[in-house]
């Protein structure tokens, strides 16, 4: 099956592209992990599979609007 092939079948059946997908479940994971207070954000950048905290916070920005830093803060006033 071809590439090409691939991501449309996929995005037929899931509802978005594989990368997309990946992505999606990988800033998941993320807001999970930042919600255990023992993770920096630079070892959830890493453990997620980012090369640079910088790049992951955007990521992390685009997907849920606000910075993971942030996210932690308002989890933590919750309590």
């Amino acid at each position: 099956m071809s590439r090409s092939l691939f991501a449309w079948r996929f995005a037929e059946l899931v509802g978005q592209p594989p990368l997309a997908y990946v992505t999606d479940w990988r800033m998941r994971l993320a807001r999970v992990w930042l919600r255990d207070e023992t993770a920096t954000v630079a070892e959830v950048a890493a453990r997620a599979g980012y090369g640079s905290t910088a790049s992951f916070g955007r990521a992390f920005r685009h997907t849920f609007g606000e910075a993971p830093g942030t996210l932690r803060q308002r989890d933590r006033s919750l309590v």
